[in-house]
C-alpha cells in the first residue's frame, strides 16, 4: 500500500525549570506531547520537594514525544539551545541547583552523536568564551511530575513567574522560530 506511517521518537531535555521547557516545546509542530518530570537521578519516584532539595540527583526535564517526519531532532536541539543558557552550571536565571542543570538525555546513539556534534559546532562558533556545560547522558528512567506541574504555563499564565520568566521565552521562540511553530486554529 502507498501509506507511510511515521515513527514517534522521544527527546528529553533539561533546560532549567520544566515549566519553561514544557511551554516552549508544546508550541512546535511535530511535537505530539510534552511531559514535565524528573530524570538523571538516583532516587526512585522522587517528589518535587525532594528534587528541589537537591539531594536526588535528578534534573527537572521535559520528555518530548515528536514525529521526526514533521520536526527533526536537530530542530529540537536548535530550539533547546536557543531558549536557555547552556553555559551556566546548575543554574538558569534565578533557579539554582543541580536540578536546573542544562542536560540532554539521549534515547539512541544517533541522538547522542547529534547532540555532541551540535555542542561542538556551538563551541566552535565562539559563544563569548563561555564553554557549553550541557550534560549529555544516556536516558534511564523518567518520573512524571505531579499533576499541578503539567501545562503550568497554559493554566497559570497570569502568575508573575509565568509573565516574567516563561512568557519572554515563548515570545522569543515565536519571533525566532516561526517556521517551526504549530499552526494556530482560527
Amino acid at each position: 500500500m502507498g501509506t507511510t506511517t511515521s515513527t514517534k521518537q522521544i527527546a528529553i531535555f533539561g533546560g532549567g525549570c520544566f515549566w519553561c521547557t514544557e511551554a516552549i516545546f508544546e508550541e512546535l509542530r511535530g511535537v505530539i506531547s510534552v511531559m514535565s518530570g524528573y530524570t538523571g537521578g538516583t532516587v526512585k519516584n522522587p517528589t518535587y520537594e525532594q528534587v528541589c532539595a537537591g539531594a536526588t540527583g535528578h534534573a527537572e526535564a521535559a520528555k518530548i514525544e515528536f514525529d521526526p517526519a514533521q520536526i527533526s531532532y536537530h530542530d529540537l536541539l536548535t530550539v533547546f539551545f536557543a531558549t536557555h543558557n547552556p553555559t551556566t552550571r546548575n543554574r538558569q536565571g534565578n533557579d539554582v541547583g543541580t536540578q536546573y542543570r542544562s542536560s540532554i538525555f539521549y534515547t539512541s546513539e544517533e541522538q547522542k552523536t547529534e547532540a555532541l556534534a551540535f555542542i561542538k559546532r556551538l563551541e566552535a562558533a565562539d559563544r563569548g568564551g563561555n564553554p557549553i556545560v550541557t550534560e549529555v547522558a544516556p536516558f534511564d528512567v523518567f518520573y512524571e511530575a505531579e499533576d499541578y506541574h503539567r501545562q503550568y504555563y497554559k493554566r497559570n499564565g497570569d502568575m508573575p513567574y509565568c509573565q516574567v520568566i516563561i512568557e519572554p521565552k515563548v515570545e522569543h521562540l515565536q519571533r525566532e522560530f516561526a517556521a517551526l511553530l504549530k499552526e494556530k486554529s482560527k
